[in-house]
């Protein structure tokens, strides 16, 4: 029988696993849980690695390391086998990202080698809903992108990563064809949605993982000279209406807690906070 603790790479025999343990917090491992049941843990579709740490021979913990490192019911103990083993590898991702807790405990043993980070965000409320909030009339001029129509997203989505992150993808060593492709995927999957006048998109959203439990709204965005009209509050709105109804019984998303204007939307929206994310940006 084994006694001591390890971590190692699953492989996909152990989807069932790893779903056991994504699914004790549906809510804030929505993205990983995405992953992995598109996937099943074959790693030319996962986007990375799925390690494990495993006590008594039982997985326990989580840490997908992709793009993004991201440590899921860690414990101390877990944290600390996963710093060792990202230390050893060296760092390939772009950020930490995951629940305050461990992903702090994270930040704390690879900092000294790893750092100083380009951001920090220790505190990233994440909210949820469940049903459509009263007296908010959704936009009707919001609708899902067309296929046709990646010329015309994409610029948007490309200055909301940039305000957001802090940098252009289109500075990324790929030139900005990994995060073409992803935008593609929203936009082929009919899960981006945008308002569009005079054939500029003033607003967008977009429905990003999805399990079924809980879908995730990401890439919320308004252009700068239409803010304060009221435009992000019934866009939401609108986008909300197709995930309850098309998508998953529960919504999420998270926020910056210095974003006093988007969490206000939210909470007009009906959000409630379910818990804290933190991320580490590179």
């Amino acid at each position: 029988m084994l006694t001591t603790s390890t971590t190692r790479v699953l492989d996909p025999s152990e989807f069932g696993d790893a779903l056991t343990v994504l699914n004790e917090d549906p809510v804030a491992n929505a993205f990983v849980t995405a992953r992995v049941l598109e996937s099943r843990l074959e790693r030319p579709y996962l986007g990375g690695e799925m390690w494990g740490y495993y006590r008594r021979g039982r997985l326990t913990s989580l840490c997908y390391a992709g793009a993004n490192l991201v440590p899921i019911r860690a414990g101390t103990a877990a944290v600390r086998a996963f710093a060792d083993r990202a230390l050893r590898e060296g760092r390939r991702c772009s950020s930490l990202v995951g629940p305050a807790g461990p992903t702090a405990q994270l930040w704390a043993r690879l900092e000294p080698h790893w750092g100083p980070a380009r951001q920090l965000r220790p505190r990233q409320p994440l909210l949820v809903t469940r049903t459509m909030p009263a007296g908010i009339t959704p936009d009707p001029l919001v609708r899902r992108v067309r296929k046709d129509e990646m010329d015309l997203v994409f610029p948007a989505a490309v200055a909301m990563f940039t305000e957001e992150v802090g940098i252009s993808p289109l500075g990324a060593e790929d030139g900005g064809l990994a995060y073409q492709s992803r935008v593609a995927e929203t936009v082929g999957t009919g899960r981006c949605f945008a308002r569009v006048e005079d054939g500029r998109v003033v607003f967008k959203a977009e429905i990003g993982a999805v399990t079924p439990e809980v879908c995730q709204l990401q890439g919320v965005w308004t252009a700068p000279d239409r803010r304060g009209q009221g435009l992000a509050t019934a866009g939401v709105a609108t986008v909300l209406a197709h995930a309850l109804a098309e998508t998953a019984p529960l919504v999420s998303l998270y926020v910056n807690d210095f974003n006093a204007p988007a969490l206000a939307v939210y909470r007009r929206l009906g959000f409630t906070r379910s818990g804290t994310l933190m991320s580490v940006l590179f």
